[in-house]
C-alpha cells in the first residue's frame, strides 16, 4: 500500500481478551489498517471499550467506541479474530460466508485442508489455499498456536539447510497464554503446572502443515516426528522452549547459527510494517530469558541460544518468543499485511473510505 491509499477498515472479534487487547493496541498505530468495529461477548456489548479494558494506552476514539456483538454486520471487510475456541468456529465461518476476510488466532480451522495456516516467513505461498474455500468473497486465514510460531520459525532454516528428521520439545509457557483472566494466583504463584490440555497435540501437528509443500490445492505435510511436553510457568509474557533436533545431514554449530542469523523471508523482502528486520536472532551467553529478551524486534523476533550437542539427537537449543505478539496478535497482523501485499486479500477501498470515516459511538 502507498501513503496516498485509504486505510483498510478492520474489526476485532473478542476485543476484550488478552490477545484482543494486544490486537487493538497494535492496530491503533498501524499505517495500513484503521479500527472501525470492536466486538466481544454479550456481557460487554453496548459498553464503551475503555470501561471494559483497563490500563490501555489507546486513542480516545477507540476507548470511547461502543462494543458490538460478534455478528457479521460490522462496518468493515476484514476482521481479526481473538475469539475463544469454544465459540470461534461458527462465528468465524458466519463472517466468511457474509463476505468478510477473517484472520483468526483460534485453533478451530487451522488444520482444515482448505485453510492456510501461515507464518509468512515460512509459507506465505500457502495463502493461495483461500481460493479453494466455499465463501465467494469471504475467506479464513489462520495463524498457528503461540508455541508453534516460534518453534517453526527456528526449525525452518534447519529444514532448508540440513533437513530435520525428529524434534523433542519441552515448553515453559507464560501465564498470559492462558488468556484473561487466566489462572488463579494461588495455583501459579511459586509453582509450575505440568501439562496444558490440548497444547501438545497442536505443537506436534501444526508445524508439519506449515513446513509442508503446497502442490496444486493440496499440502503434503513435512516428513518429521515431533514429541512435545508442555508446562505453565509463573512468567507474565514469553514462551521459553527447550528443543532437541535430529538432523538429516551433519551440521556444525557455526553453520546452524549462521543459518538462523541470516534467515529472512517474504515479509522482510516486502518490508511489511509489522515484520522484524531479523526474524531469528542467536543470543550468546545465558540466553534467551523472557524478562530480558521477549521484546526484541518489538516482540516479533524469535530469540535462540544455548546451542550445543545432544547426547540422544544431534543438537539442542533454547528458544524464546513473545506469545501475545509474535505468537498471536502480531502474527495475525503480519498475515494480513502479507496477504494484502501479495494481492490475495483484496478490498473495495472506496467502501473502506466510508467505513474508516464513521464516527465512533461515544457515550453521551
Amino acid at each position: 500500500m502507498t501513503q496516498n491509499e485509504p486505510k483498510i477498515a478492520v474489526g476485532v472479534l473478542g476485543a476484550t481478551g488478552s490477545v484482543g487487547c494486544k490486537l487493538v493496541e497494535m492496530l491503533s498505530k498501524h499505517p495500513w489498517f484503521t479500527i472501525t468495529a470492536l466486538a466481544a461477548s454479550e456481557q460487554s456489548v453496548g459498553q464503551c471499550y475503555g470501561d471494559v479494558v483497563t490500563g490501555e494506552d489507546l486513542p480516545k476514539e477507540i476507548l470511547q467506541r461502543r462494543i458490538e456483538a460478534c455478528e457479521p454486520n460490522l462496518p468493515c471487510q476484514l476482521v481479526f479474530s481473538a475469539l475463544d475456541a469454544h465459540v470461534a468456529g461458527d462465528i468465524e465461518e458466519a463472517f466468511a460466508r457474509k463476505g468478510y476476510v477473517v484472520v483468526s488466532n483460534a485453533k478451530n480451522h487451522r488444520l482444515r485442508d482448505d485453510v492456510p495456516l501461515v507464518i509468512p516467513e515460512v509459507n506465505s505461498d500457502h495463502l493461495q489455499l483461500v481460493k479453494q474455500q466455499p465463501y465467494d468473497a469471504g475467506m479464513i486465514v489462520t495463524n498457528p498456536n503461540c508455541v508453534v510460531v516460534g518453534l517453526t520459525l527456528a526449525l525452518k532454516p534447519l529444514v532448508d539447510a540440513f533437513g530435520v528428521q525428529s524434534v523433542h520439545v519441552v515448553t515453559m509457557q507464560a501465564i498470559s497464554g492462558a488468556g484473561y483472566p487466566g489462572m488463579s494466583a494461588i495455583d501459579i504463584t511459586d509453582n509450575v503446572i505440568p501439562y496444558i490440555c490440548g497444547e501438545e497435540e497442536k505443537i506436534e501437528n501444526e508445524p508439519k502443515k506449515i513446513l509442508g509443500t503446497l502442490k496444486g490445492d493440496t499440502i503434503f505435510p513435512a516428513d518429521m516426528v515431533i514429541s512435545a511436553q508442555s508446562n505453565r510457568v509463573p512468567v507474565s509474557d514469553g514462551h521459553l522452549v527447550c528443543v532437541s533436533v535430529k538432523l538429516k545431514t551433519t551440521a556444525t554449530e557455526e553453520h546452524i547459527i549462521e543459518a538462523w542469523n541470516t534467515f529472512s523471508g517474504v515479509p522482510q523482502q516486502l518490508q511489511l510494517p509489522t515484520a522484524p528486520h531479523q526474524p531469528i536472532r542467536y543470543l550468546h551467553g545465558p540466553s534467551p530469558q523472557p524478562r530480558r529478551h521477549r521484546n526484541i524486534g518489538e516482540g516479533m523476533t524469535v530469540c535462540v541460544g544455548q546451542l550445543r550437542p545432544c547426547a540422544i539427537f544431534d543438537v539442542k537449543f533454547t528458544l524464546l518468543s513473545h506469545n501475545t505478539i509474535r505468537g498471536a496478535a502480531g502474527s495475525a497482523i503480519l498475515n494480513a499485511e502479507c496477504g494484502v501485499r501479495l494481492d490475495i486479500l483484496t478490498f473495495d477501498l472506496q467502501s473502506n473510505v466510508k467505513m474508516s470515516s464513521l464516527t465512533p459511538q461515544v457515550s453521551s
